[in-house]
């Protein structure tokens, strides 16, 4: 399949200006998130502020109906994930560490999962031999989660907190489990936007229970790079699930009239964005 570098260069600079954008908020809190370390020095950990995220997330959970096998239930996060995700929702934060740290060392560990899954999906010989724009969109979509990792974890060292370098424990034998099964390009976007959904939602998450305005706008910035990821991979599933493979191709030209009604409207299906998968600040916390 033949694509126009040009277009498709023009997109990834799009998402590359999205990208920048957020590292750069990352970098301008640093100074900010040391001033908050020496002041815990004297003043400690805010357990008030750790019990009153549990709080929320309990009352989130009872609101939504999740917990009982009730997310395990629905679409996109059925099976083994819907009934992990709701066990992880379900987690409370501990209060032997600060939970801005536990926040962003569960922040880091979903970025080093999702470096490794993207990383193992290149090896496949139906991806790295397939359609072009499925590669590029891989191959800059880990790289931009690597940089997350190094800014997520240049914020918990800022803060005092110790770097999590390793994967998510709790998703880790799930995607482990996963990527061996993984015999089509379908297979392969199914897991990334399960992940991309994951990272977006609890990156939402974070930003109602951190305390400082620049964490928060950091947070929020990360998570608009997932979320347009995880809009991508529901395009390309829309057009994969509706026998259109050759459509997925930049620029889609005179080919636009072909494309299933569900390209249009899949890649945001809700006016506004759930919290249903979001991971719990203490499933990637360093113990």
């Amino acid at each position: 399949m033949t694509i126009d570098d040009r277009s498709l260069n023009e997109l990834i600079v799009e998402s590359q200006d999205l990208q920048v954008d957020a590292l750069r908020d990352i970098k301008a809190t640093l100074p900010e998130l040391a001033e908050i370390r020496e002041e815990r020095r004297t003043s400690g950990i805010n357990v008030d502020e750790i019990n009153r995220y549990n709080d929320n997330r309990r009352s989130v959970l009872h609101n939504m109906g999740i917990g009982g096998g009730g997310l395990a239930a629905r679409g996109l996060l059925g099976g083994g994930f819907g009934a992990l995700l709701a066990g992880l929702f379900a987690t409370p934060a501990h209060a032997d560490e600060a939970l801005d740290i536990q926040i962003l060392q569960t922040a880091s560990s979903l970025e080093v999962l999702a470096v490794a899954t993207y990383g193992a999906a290149l090896t496949l010989d139906f991806i790295k031999n397939g359609n072009p724009v499925v590669i590029k969109f891989a191959q800059t979509t880990m790289m931009q989660h690597d940089e997350h990792r190094k800014a997520f974890q240049s914020q918990t060292k800022a803060l005092g907190g110790k770097e999590q370098t390793a994967p998510n424990a709790k998703y880790k034998p799930i995607v482990d489990g996963a990527v061996p099964t993984l015999k089509a390009p379908l297979d392969v976007v199914n897991l990334a936007e399960t992940l991309e959904t994951v990272a977006t939602q609890t990156y939402l998450m974070n930003t109602t229970q951190l305390e400082d305005t620049a964490s928060k706008r950091v947070m929020a910035s990360v998570m608009g790079v997932e979320t347009q990821h995880a809009a991508v991979l529901r395009a390309v599933k829309a057009l994969l699930m509706g026998g259109a493979p050759e459509l997925i191709k930049i620029p889609i030209g005179a080919d636009a009239a072909k494309l299933p009604a569900a390209a249009g409207s899949v890649a945001f299906p809700d006016a506004f964005e759930p919290v249903t998968a979001a991971a719990g600040a203490d499933t990637g916390a360093v113990k």
